[in-house]
């Protein structure tokens, strides 16, 4: 009989590539979105079940989490992250949910670590204290996120902007990391594992630029900006200050070398190398 997986935050960078490769697996993929409006996109995959999950209403996680096998735990960076994922956790744990892999970040086990690692660990550890079998994603930063935060700047000037100075950082595709949840979700071994994921390298944004430049063919430039100019960036675009402050020192990281830690987890758990930035800028250069 196949197992049934549920992905939480389904429409977010990670989750829809997830579901886009469980979808090629033998397995039932349960695609759980904030809005089945917004999960429309999800529909075209093959065997995918699109279900609407709304924290504030235990029955629509009831309904989610029905005859579910497995959980793949993604939630938004959000103020009410922490309580989003609790409720999913004692959801789980109600329906004898078998094993719960928990996309989480790199440096959420340091001590005292930054706030975005901070948060992750609480999560992780009430995950452990439910008795689950789990398996922690610890993962470096997407190099989607260039996609998602900076394509309008980069089309319409030729620039992304960043504090990060120089600082080299190990960034990671999301196809690599959706590749290792895949293995632990669906393949024996994986249970109490916490898997590192990085890229192949650590590169700084200047370096980017320049890969970008040559798989666009045309000039694109990194500016580093002051922290301050960052922080009214965020502010503009309504961000919690919450969030905005753990953003800052996420880049404080990233302009000091913290972030350039390079490990080789997802070819020992895929079997094969992960995507250089190169390799992202040619796959994605039309977004650009």
């Amino acid at each position: 009989m196949q197992e049934t997986i549920l992905v939480t935050g389904a429409t977010g960078t990670v989750g829809h590539e997830i579901v886009k490769q469980l979808a090629m697996q033998d397995v039932n993929v349960r695609a759980g979105v904030h809005s089945i409006i917004k999960g429309e996109n999800l529909k075209r995959l093959p065997d995918v079940d699109i279900v609407e999950i709304d924290f504030k209403k235990p029955e629509s996680l009831h309904a989610a989490f029905t005859h579910i096998d497995r959980l793949m735990l993604i939630t938004p960076l959000s103020e009410g992250q922490l309580e989003m994922a609790k409720n999913l956790v004692d959801e789980a744990k109600k329906q004898q949910v078998k094993h719960i892999v928990k996309l989480s970040a790199l440096g959420a086990g340091a001590s005292p670590g930054i706030k975005l690692g901070q948060w992750h660990r609480e999560i992780e550890r009430y995950i452990e204290e439910s008795g689950i079998p789990y398996t922690f994603l610890r993962s470096a930063s997407f190099m989607q996120n260039l996609v998602n935060y900076h394509t309008e700047s980069i089309i319409s000037e030729g620039k992304f902007y960043m504090p990060v100075g120089e600082g080299k950082v190990s960034y990671i595709d999301t196809r690599d990391i959706a590749a290792v949840a895949i293995e632990a979700l669906t393949t024996d071994g994986h249970a109490g594992r916490i898997y590192d994921l990085t890229g192949p390298e650590a590169i700084s944004h200047s370096e980017m630029a320049a890969h970008l430049s040559e798989q666009t063919g045309k000039e694109i430039q990194f500016v580093d900006i002051p922290e301050e100019k960052a922080r009214q960036a965020m502010r503009s675009q309504h961000m919690p200050e919450q969030i905005v402050d753990a953003m800052l020192e996420l880049y404080v990281a990233h302009k000091s070398g913290k972030s350039s830690s390079v490990t080789n987890t997802v070819q020992e758990v895929t079997g094969r190398p992960p995507h250089t930035f190169q390799q992202f800028a040619k796959d994605y250069h039309e977004c650009f």
